[in-house]
C-alpha cells in the first residue's frame, strides 16, 4: 500500500453510521485547519524574513498574523492529538487491568474528558463574546481581537466531540481504543510493530 492510500485508510472513521460521518467531517476540518494554518504561518514568516533582509522592510502585520495562526494551530491540534491518541497518559495501573476493565475505564475517561472539554468550550465562547462586546481591534490588521480567539472554543468543541466519539467507540467495540483511529497498545503508538 502506498503512502497516500495508507493515509486515506487511516483517516477513514471506524465508527458506524452517523457517528462515522461526524468523525469524518471533524477529521477533514482538523486537517484543513492545521494544513492551512501551518502553510500560512510558514509563508508569512518566510516573506517577512525576505522582506526584512532583502528589502530592509518588515511586513507590518506579520507578528499579529502569526499570533492568530498559532492560536488556530494549537486549538485545532488538540482535537487532532485526541483523534490520533497522542495525549499524555499515565497507564501504570491501566495497563495491568483486564481488557473489560480497561475498556470500561477508557469509556469513563473519554466521556469525562469530553464533558470537561465542552465546559472549556462554553467558558471560552463566553470569553470570546466578552471580547466581541468590547470592540477592540488588532493594531496592525485592524480586525476585531475576538476573531483571533474564536478558534479556542471551536478547538475545545471539536476535542469534546472527539473524546465523546472515542467513548462510543469503546462502548461498541470488544477492544480498547485510545481514539476512534488508534487501538490501545504500544506497538501502534511507537510505529514499531
Amino acid at each position: 500500500m502506498n503512502d497516500s492510500a495508507a493515509i486515506g485508510a487511516q483517516a477513514e472513521s471506524s465508527l458506524p453510521g452517523l457517528l462515522g460521518i461526524a468523525d469524518g467531517i471533524i477529521a477533514r476540518i482538523e486537517s484543513v485547519m492545521l494544513a492551512v494554518g501551518v502553510l500560512l504561518m510558514a509563508g508569512n514568516t518566510i516573506a517577512n524574513v525576505v522582506g526584512r533582509f532583502v528589502f530592509m522592510k518588515s511586513i507590518y502585520f506579520s507578528e499579529e498574523l502569526n499570533s492568530i495562526l498559532i492560536v488556530l494551530i494549537t486549538f485545532a491540534g488538540i482535537s487532532y492529538a485526541a483523534r490520533h491518541g497522542r495525549h499524555i497518559r499515565m497507564s501504570a495501573i491501566f495497563d495491568n487491568l483486564p481488557v473489560p476493565a480497561r475498556r470500561a475505564t477508557m469509556v469513563l475517561i473519554a466521556f469525562v474528558t469530553a464533558i470537561f472539554m465542552f465546559g472549556l468550550c462554553w467558558y471560552a465562547a463566553s470569553y470570546v463574546m466578552t471580547l466581541a462586546g468590547r470592540g477592540r481591534v488588532l493594531p496592525a490588521l485592524q480586525i476585531p481581537v475576538w476573531w483571533m480567539y474564536a478558534w479556542v472554543p471551536m478547538g475545545f468543541f471539536m476535542t469534546s466531540l472527539q473524546y465523546a466519539l472515542t467513548g462510543f467507540k469503546n462502548l461498541i467495540s470488544r477492544d480498547v481504543w485510545l481514539s476512534t483511529l488508534v487501538p490501545e497498545g504500544y506497538e501502534e503508538e511507537t510505529g514499531h510493530g
